[in-house]
């Protein structure tokens, strides 16, 4: 199985001083206007990355501590 990756280029009308402060902030990311816009549509479509999928997983998991508790079948199944 063969997977291939098309990039398209798009058009946008935009305000030149919009076009300024979003490549301001894009530097300030450390990031391209076009990776930031790219990013966005991403994230906006509510794309297939499994690589991107893992990292925000990973973001977002934390570092809790069960101070010692585990988990009981019985007790997690039991009815009240």
């Amino acid at each position: 199985m063969c997977t291939y990756t098309v990039w398209m280029n798009v058009t946008l009308s935009l305000d030149e001083q919009l076009v300024t402060r979003a490549r301001k902030k894009a530097d300030a990311l450390g990031k391209s206007l076009n990776q930031l816009i790219r990013d966005y549509l991403q994230r906006l479509a509510g794309g297939d990355d499994p690589e991107r999928s893992i990292e925000e997983f990973k973001r977002l998991s934390g570092r809790g501590h069960s101070r010692g508790w585990r988990f009981n079948r019985n007790q997690i199944h039991e009815r009240s």
